[in-house]
């Protein structure tokens, strides 16, 4: 039995994912810019697992989803404990829509409402909080338009 849980134990790490990250600023029209330090979620492996399980994320941080190529995306909050603003964000880095607060543990499919390259998941109420908004820019190095 002991031998059994450590082999289960063994593959559950195994299947956990690391991430890099880097700075990101968005910033607004209204001409303000907010930095935020982002994980970057860029295989298959690590877009699956994205924020899942984590209890807490600091203040300024958020995880950056790169899908590769411009297309529809659908997220969901399946196994995410805390809520999140997700950012649909275009290949040049403007975020096309916003998805405020999206419900922890929720199945509902959040639509990107058009084809996006990238996703910027942030604690939910970020985008209120510092007036981001459809139309901003997010500059990163993973979106290859930092200044």
């Amino acid at each position: 039995m002991a031998l059994l849980f450590f082999s289960l134990a063994g593959i559950v790490q195994a299947q956990q994912q690391t991430f890099t990250s880097e700075p990101l600023t968005i910033e607004t029209a209204s001409g303000k810019n907010h930095d935020f330090t982002a994980e970057l979620a860029l295989s298959n492996a690590q877009r699956e697992q994205g924020l899942m399980f984590r209890k807490a994320m600091p203040l300024e941080s958020g995880m950056l989803f790169d899908f590769g190529q411009e297309r529809d995306v659908a997220m969901w909050m399946r196994n995410t404990l805390i809520p999140l603003d997700m950012l649909f964000i275009a290949r040049d880095g403007r975020i096309t829509h916003i998805h405020e607060n999206a419900v922890p543990h929720s199945e509902a499919i959040i639509s990107s409402r058009g084809p996006i390259k990238f996703v910027l998941e942030l604690n939910g109420g970020t985008a209120k909080r510092y007036g981001i908004r459809p139309g901003d820019v997010v500059r990163s190095g993973q979106i290859g338009n930092r200044k």
